[in-house]
């Protein structure tokens, strides 16, 4: 019976470094992936394998370190750029319509207005452009969002907040409550210290 749950323990070991491969976001990727490496490290250890303890500590390691480097970045503005563009940038509409399967999966009403004449904003990391922010000034220092989409590697990162952060282009152009695409798809905004107010959210 022991020998029966110690494969048990191996084989789930296993099946969660595969599960891991699976993730879209890296963060959940690197933490499921080292929870499949601990597991296996135990299992093999047990089992007096110690080549594959040695493979799966140093793939722990690995994981460990991307992990503590991704928390550090996570709110580094000196990691992340915000670069303005017009609503008709080539790149920006090659961005939107290579992902706009995802784009409208969190954002269904969305339509681009590539002559609207509000700015456009794409937030980069290094040369990788991680997400998208399109508006419109709608008054009384209110920005309506047409559009805040984050790529699926760094959805679980929120770099949306280098645009609606203290030194951000929101809070430059005096902008002080957000209002949210029509029937967006789980929006993030109390998560960077946003306060409900009806259906805008206030910086």
């Amino acid at each position: 019976m022991g020998s029966w749950w110690l494969e048990a323990v191996g084989w789930a070991g296993s099946a969660v470094l595969v599960w891991s491969l699976l993730q879209t976001q890296l963060r959940r990727l690197r933490l499921i992936n080292l929870v499949g490496c601990v597991v296996l490290i135990g299992y093999n250890a047990v089992n007096h394998v110690w080549p594959m303890v040695g493979l799966n500590v140093v793939l722990a390691g690995i994981n460990v370190f991307h992990l503590a480097r991704m928390s550090r970045q996570k709110h580094d503005a000196e990691v992340y750029e915000v670069l303005e563009v017009a609503g008709d940038d080539t790149y920006l509409r090659h961005v939107l319509r290579v992902h706009e399967g995802d784009i409208r999966r969190y954002n269904p009403q969305f339509v681009h207005d590539p002559f609207a004449g509000d700015p456009s904003y794409l937030v980069l990391l290094g040369d990788e452009t991680v997400g998208v922010v399109l508006m419109r000034d709608a008054g009384d220092a209110t920005a309506q969002l047409l559009l805040d989409w984050v790529t699926p590697r760094y959805r679980d990162v929120t770099p949306g907040e280098f645009v609606f952060g203290p030194e951000g282009p929101f809070r430059r152009r005096g902008f002080r409550r957000v209002l949210t695409p029509p029937d967006m798809v789980e929006p993030y905004y109390e998560s960077l210290g946003f306060r409900r107010d009806g259906d805008a959210y206030v910086l």
